[in-house]
């Protein structure tokens, strides 16, 4: 009698969330080796390398990679970096909605790498795996970078990539409760003003539409909070080099409302899918400091919408629906 291999299970749909990336450490060694990658992407710098690569390892790395390291210092966690924390947890919560799926978290720059979790991926047998990048807004410089990893070390892979959910109906509710638990808890801030990640203008001007779908979440939040779109400000934060970047820009805006009168300003960061360097550091901290200086008395953060039930019911639906993907 023949005898019959016990059968295989059927490999889980796998769903993997992609985050941008963080240090290792907030020393100023991690630090280097991690913007040494993330400012080697052509994504994100597109001067020709002979040009920047001798800037980038002799001047901007060994004089930024200290400073960096101080403010990543100041809003480390136990565990680690509050990205790389809140996105494991993130992914974990969304787990617990989709038992039937595998769903794992990865960092287009820095650890978990999203090359070796493919490449795992690819060894565990699976065959369809769905990309979420955890950016709601498509940008040239985030989504289409994950989708260059994809690209080159998916094969093997039944890969599907989501490239953008900035007007999703799930997401922008989960945005607008917590903006609304923060005014039912500590009342309404004279203005509100959501900080989106900032891109240099050329980008868009040669076709990005990044600067659109900041504006179509801005429209979805306030449609979901029940407002006028122009009860809501919408700025741009964490400008590098001397270039034009998207405006309005954040520090300036949150200066001027200061200096016109305004004492309580209601902060939030939708484009970040969790707290990171960007929000808890640079809006929380350091601009909170300009708009005190400025004659503005609380600039109010409202925390990213992390691992909350809210965030991960809308990331579980986009997994599960046919558009987009």
């Amino acid at each position: 009698m023949l005898k019959h291999d016990t059968p295989r299970a059927a490999p889980k749909n796998t769903l993997l969330l992609v985050n941008l990336g963080t240090p290792a450490a907030p020393t100023a060694s991690a630090v280097r080796r991690y913007l040494a990658q993330f400012l080697h992407d052509h994504r994100v710098v597109q001067l020709t390398r002979w040009l920047w690569c001798p800037l980038l390892h002799f001047v901007i790395l060994p004089l930024r990679s200290p400073k960096v390291a101080r403010k990543y210092a100041a809003v480390w966690l136990p565990d680690g970096s509050p990205l790389a924390v809140h996105t494991a947890a993130l992914a974990k919560a969304v787990q617990a909605r989709l038992p039937q799926w595998q769903v794992t978290h990865a960092m287009r720059y820095g650890e978990p790498s999203l090359a070796s979790a493919l490449a795992r991926l690819r060894s565990e047998g699976a065959r369809e795996v769905r990309v979420l990048p955890l950016y709601p807004q498509y940008s040239t410089t985030t989504t289409a970078a994950v989708a260059d990893v994809i690209d080159a070390h998916g094969k093997g892979l039944e890969v599907a990539m989501l490239a953008d959910y900035h007007r999703d109906a799930g997401w922008a509710r989960a945005v607008a409760d917590s903006i609304r638990a923060h005014w039912d808890a500590n009342g309404r801030g004279e203005r509100l003003l959501l900080s989106f990640h900032g891109i240099p203008q050329r980008l868009v001007d040669g076709g990005d539409p990044y600067a659109a779908h900041c504006e179509g979440s801005t429209q979805a939040i306030a449609g979901a909070l029940g407002i006028a779109r122009d009860e809501i400000l919408l700025t741009f934060q964490s400008r590098f080099g001397r270039e034009q970047w998207l405006q309005p820009y954040t520090q300036a805006t949150l200066e001027q409302l200061a200096r016109d009168g305004v004492r309580t300003l209601d902060v939030a960061c939708p484009g970040f899918a969790v707290d990171c360097l960007e929000t808890l550091e640079e809006i929380a901290m350091e601009n909170a400091k300009a708009f005190r200086e400025a004659g503005g008395q609380s600039l109010r953060y409202i925390p990213c919408l992390n691992a909350g039930d809210a965030h991960a019911d809308a990331l579980a639906a986009l997994a599960m629906g046919n558009e987009g993907w």
